[in-house]
């Protein structure tokens, strides 16, 4: 695999020393990862995320959704029932899955729902109010003196 070089933009841009790892890690995962079951990933506006999930053949109470460090995680534990149904044909599979989404250090999950065997989760940015842009004010340095002079 061909690795990408991102020396050009450590020259204008700071904090961004771990993007070429991200980029190596989910490469990795892709290759390990099972295509089932199929999601789609919507951007609903600026701060906002949807995730939907075809989860066919699962109830509430056998899927586990969990956000731990910057990961989503979404798990099925199938509960079978005693009996051993007879199928002709099975093409839904029913089969346990584990499924991990790397987030964003400020997005957060805000809900989740399963509607007609599709779970939907809701994800939001939230930015904290010191991460928000702030106007820096320029003292002037006469000003400063001024006022320095009339403390003493």
């Amino acid at each position: 695999m061909t690795k990408l070089d991102f020396a050009p933009l450590h020259r204008s841009t700071i904090g961004f020393d771990n993007v070429a790892s991200l980029f190596d890690t989910d490469a990795a995962a892709k290759r390990n990862q099972q295509s089932y079951p199929p999601y789609n990933i919507q951007r609903v506006d600026e701060n906002s995320y949807k995730i939907t999930m075809a989860v066919a053949g699962f109830s509430e109470d056998e899927i586990d959704i969990t956000a731990e460090n910057d990961v989503l995680i979404i798990s099925t534990q199938k509960s079978f029932s005693e009996e051993e149904k007879n199928y002709l044909y099975r093409g839904i599979a029913e089969r346990d899955f584990r499924r991990q989404f790397k987030l964003d250090k400020y997005i957060k999950v805000i809900n989740a729902s399963l509607e007609n065997g599709l779970l939907h989760v809701t994800l939001e940015r939230e930015i904290p109010d010191a991460m928000k842009p702030r106007k820096i004010p320029i003292n002037a340095r006469n000003i400063s003196n001024q006022a320095l002079r009339s403390a003493l």
